[in-house]
């Protein structure tokens, strides 16, 4: 049997776990930010990618390494 060599941080999809995010056009680069500074801080989210639409939204994927199911999160 062969095996595919596991390189980098993303080596096992199952280790992650993402939410999506959609953030209107409405929403300040600053406020945007704020608003992702503040689940990285304290839900431990980091960015995963960002996609900008042509009327300005814009769709986040946050991710964060699975840990244990009784923690809380931030509300979205």
């Amino acid at each position: 049997m062969v095996s595919q060599p596991t390189t980098g941080r993303d080596a096992d999809p199952d280790m992650w776990e993402y939410q999506p995010l959609r953030i209107d056009p409405g929403m300040s680069r600053a406020a945007a930010a704020t608003m992702l500074a503040v689940r990285a801080e304290f839900s431990g989210w980091e960015l995963a990618r960002v996609l900008r639409f042509r009327d300005g939204s814009r769709k986040v994927w946050l991710r964060r390494r699975r840990t244990n199911p009784w923690l809380p999160d931030l509300v979205p």
